[in-house]
């Protein structure tokens, strides 16, 4: 399981609660791309296809961090 350090819940939110909450998204995303570029130097020297995978995940996690900061400026 992956823990993120912060609970999940279905109660209705406040704009500033949707702020917050995609701040930390943004974040982790963020986070998550520079730890696929520097595994996927990593794992080339074992595997130059799954480090292009790996790359092109970290490419697709910034367009959804893209996204996310599209959804903070229409708050």
């Amino acid at each position: 399981m992956h823990d993120h350090g912060h609970e999940h819940t279905k109660n209705e939110l406040s704009k500033e609660s949707v702020n917050h909450l995609l701040i930390h998204w943004i974040e982790h995303n963020e986070s998550h791309s520079a730890s696929f570029r520097d595994r996927a130097a990593q794992v080339a020297k074992v595997s130059e296809p799954a480090a292009r995978h790996i790359e092109q995940a970290a490419v697709l996690m910034d367009q959804c961090t893209e996204m996310l900061k599209k959804a903070m400026k229409d708050l």
